[in-house]
């Protein structure tokens, strides 16, 4: 797993937030993610990029700073254990849960999408989900698809985060290929800055 210094980043992790946000690197090769040009001493400059958030995918307001930082550590051993469970990458479930709920293991879709990996009701019983909103039921079962899904789509991960958000279906219904739906488009591009960028490793 990516190990990553997080720094002043949370800060546009608020509501509707937006700006630069700059990766450091220092003489131990750690990466430092923050909003500040200029990082001191050792630091150098590996990236500059544009970074935005504003509402998760289950249509809750983006929480702040410490509520944000609170639930990462309260459920970051969940994460770690379903990682081990399934062999996901650690940062793929956290860029899901990032994305889906913010970190929020009470949330609800206005499509009825429940807790942390806004889990429906049918994908729920079909992993075997008695209560989408236990924390490590609803991980556990939200990882568990995400394996099933990469076995069926060849560890493609776009293919995957689509299905994640559209269903299979939808993405084989159109020739195995990202569904021209924009939801699921910025979806789709959305967990995938969040890995790239390290927004969800937080340590």
């Amino acid at each position: 797993m990516r190990c990553f210094l997080v720094s002043l980043l949370l800060f546009f992790l608020m509501h509707n937030a937006a700006g630069d946000v700059y990766k450091f690197e220092d003489e131990e090769g750690r990466t430092l993610l923050t909003n500040i040009p200029s990082n001191g001493k050792g630091m150098k400059l590996v990236k500059r990029f544009r970074f935005s958030y504003s509402r998760p995918h289950s249509g809750g307001r983006a929480p702040v700073l410490k509520v944000l930082k609170d639930r990462i550590r309260k459920y970051r051993p969940l994460i770690m254990q379903a990682a081990r469970e399934t062999g996901l990458d650690t940062d793929l479930i956290h860029a899901v849960i990032l994305a889906e709920s913010a970190y929020d293991s009470k949330a609800v879709s206005p499509k009825g999408a429940m807790g942390l990996m806004q889990l429906m009701p049918a994908t729920a019983k079909r992993f075997n989900v008695s209560d989408a909103f236990d924390p490590a039921q609803n991980i556990s079962g939200g990882t568990r698809y995400l394996k099933f899904l990469m076995a069926r789509f060849g560890n493609d991960l776009e293919l995957v985060t689509a299905a994640y958000n559209a269903g299979e279906g939808a993405v084989e219904r159109y020739g195995r290929s990202i569904p021209p739906f924009k939801e699921t488009r910025l979806y789709v591009k959305k967990v995938r800055d969040f890995m790239q960028q390290g927004m969800v490793a937080f340590n």
